[in-house]
């Protein structure tokens, strides 16, 4: 299994960041054991990495690894969306 290498832009401490943080983490938890890394690059302190993978809206996560790199928009409530966004779904499961 390839690792997942996941990077999730946020803004500060509030409760749409936290929300994302921890649904994150249970989606990596349930689905991805202990094959993740997952870096949260808070926009606020670190505007230039925001900047340079063109953060337009926050919360962003952007899956890195395995390719292809793919972004997802929002607290990632949606666990169907995430899943498929990670390409740990297809349409037809």
């Amino acid at each position: 299994m390839n690792k997942y290498r996941l990077m999730l832009y946020v803004m500060g401490q509030t409760q749409r960041s936290q929300t994302a943080i921890s649904n994150l983490q249970r989606i990596c938890q349930n689905e991805l054991q202990n094959q993740y890394e997952m870096v949260v690059i808070d926009v606020l302190e670190q505007p230039q990495l925001a900047e340079d993978q063109k953060i337009l809206a926050t919360p962003t996560l952007i899956k890195e690894l395995p390719p292809p790199i793919r972004r997802i928009i929002g607290d990632l409530s949606d666990t169907e969306r995430v899943l498929l966004g990670l390409d740990l779904r297809t349409h037809d499961d």
